[in-house]
């Protein structure tokens, strides 16, 4: 009875879902259905795919008659997978109108892939005709770009449909040629106007912003919506973290959730708004940002913050140059407390915040131990070539050329215009200059050009090592000689 009872859960659990299942025997049949879909190729036993679970099926809920979601069980289904080259999973494509459109790039949350997909949808550009269809576009969550055109087939027009053509995957648009809409915001020929969300309101900006320029064109649309679409304080999320890094930053973290608590969202960002109006008002340059704690913890890790307990938000400061700063004081209500943190940042009274091991007590080696904290001291000495090798201890390829590096710094100990060096870059700040995408990373730095390091792509084994520096060095390399030399056979008179 309890198998029944358990499988007859199973199958309603199975038909509530919104994520469609395609097979070998029915892919080519139905996927033509739909104007547009995302499908997930996956493996029931990846890891990777069972994080993603719930978030798609989430997301196919939320875009039920919009963008429609289906996966594929490539364990089962082998000949689809191996049509459209799966080779790992999970595998997201886009689909339009039956044929392949490309990889799915966008992030894997539930509000990442609603977001994503919603701008991908339909029109660059969702033609409104009605105040009830115009309110409903700007009711969403994310911020709204409209155009009012009063001829549907002006050039101002055809610039901003351009335009949202460009931007579709990071920003929403609409247009309109109704005359009452017109009428109401104010736009006598021809207009753009862009609306923030309803849910971000607040009484330190307007609601929305009015292209102000006197012609309408493709790039200047751009950089309006590039200048005013965040505001003086967006909500950064996993969907527009891209749009907003890159810039100095400062992120309030704390419990940030506008679906569950709006009220609390917004207590604590006001307090943040509140302080960051002050600054910009004087003409001080710096841009701000609210984001939840949980959803950001890799920053949080990558600033030593700790934001395990409490509601009170933490503050870090993240500049384009990646220098990082932390707000040590608990943030207060009154927002003093931020206000002295920005003070002393704009007052250049901070203290740069590097994640760091300790320096090594005895750094005498032939490998020199570099971490965050001693980096400038070794590596950018002006007087010194410097090889580095970036590595992650659990790194097995790193493992391997452990004892190769050891022997290339043994041979060069007596050098004294090399150094041979190695940092565990996930335990230390790595300098921005200093790419680092896997392990092991060698770079070499050469003495007098500090800035402009390069990056080693030759050999691993030793005598690799050393062919590339004798080419490379500022200086003729002092190699140390093996002890142990073949002896010369004796000649054998006859």
């Amino acid at each position: 009875m309890l198998k029944l009872i358990f499988a007859a859960f199973l199958a309603v659990a199975a038909q509530a879902s919104d994520v469609l299942e395609f097979t070998d025997d029915d892919f080519d049949s139905r996927i033509g259905d739909h104007d547009m879909i995302l499908v997930e190729f996956f493996a029931p036993w990846c890891g990777h795919c069972k994080r993603l679970a719930p978030e798609y099926e989430a997301a196919a809920t939320r875009l039920k008659g919009i963008v429609a979601l289906a996966k594929v069980d490539c364990t089962a289904n082998s000949n689809v997978c191996s049509k459209y080259g799966v080779s790992g999973y999970p595998t997201l494509k886009i689909f339009r109108d039956g044929e392949e459109a490309g990889g799915y790039d966008g992030p894997r949350t539930a509000d990442g892939i609603v977001s994503h997909l919603k701008k991908q949808a339909g029109p660059a550009s969702v033609e409104v005709k009605t105040q009830a269809e115009f309110d409903k576009f700007t009711a969403d969550r994310d911020a709204s770009v409209v155009g009012f055109f009063a001829d549907g087939g002006s050039s101002a027009q055809a610039e901003f449909l351009k335009s949202a053509s460009a931007l579709r995957e990071s920003y929403r648009f609409a247009h309109t040629n109704n005359e009452d809409l017109l009428k109401k915001y104010d736009v006598e020929a021809e207009g753009v106007i862009l609306f923030r969300p309803p849910h971000l309101t607040n009484k330190f900006e307007d609601s929305s912003v009015k292209f102000s320029e006197e012609k309408l064109t493709n790039a200047k649309i751009k950089r309006f919506i590039q200048d005013s679409i965040f505001g003086m304080c967006p909500h950064m999320t996993d969907d527009n973290k891209d749009l907003l890094r890159g810039k100095d930053l400062l992120v309030a973290y704390y419990d940030v959730d506008y679906e569950k608590n709006p009220k609390g969202s917004n207590y604590w960002r006001n307090r943040v708004m509140k302080v960051a109006k002050g600054f910009l008002d004087q003409g001080k340059k710096l841009n701000f940002a609210v984001a939840n704690k949980n959803s950001f913890s890799h920053d949080l890790s990558e600033m030593g913050l700790d934001a395990s307990a409490g509601e009170i938000p933490v503050v870090g400061i993240r500049t384009a140059k990646g220098d990082k700063y932390v707000m040590q004081e608990e943030f207060s209500r009154d927002g003093k407390a931020l206000e002295r943190f920005l003070q002393d940042y704009f007052d250049g009274n901070l203290k740069r915040y590097l994640k760091s091991e300790p320096i090594p007590e005895n750094n005498d080696g032939p490998v020199k131990v570099l971490v965050a904290e001693n980096f400038d001291s070794i590596v950018n000495d002006d007087s010194k070539d410097v090889l580095i090798e970036f590595y992650a201890p659990w790194c097995g390829h790193c493992k391997s050329l452990e004892p190769k590096y050891n022997e290339l710094g043994e041979k060069l100990a007596n050098d004294p215009n090399i150094v041979i060096a190695k940092m565990d870059a996930t335990a230390n700040d790595v300098p921005s200059q200093y790419e680092v995408r896997g392990f092991p990373t060698l770079f070499f730095s050469p003495a007098g050009q500090k800035d402009s390091p390069k990056k080693y792509e030759g050999g691993r084994e030793v005598s690799d090592f050393i062919s590339y520096l004798k080419r490379e060095a500022t200086n003729p390399l002092v190699v140390q000689e093996d002890d142990k030399k073949p002896k010369k056979k004796k000649k054998v008179e006859l």
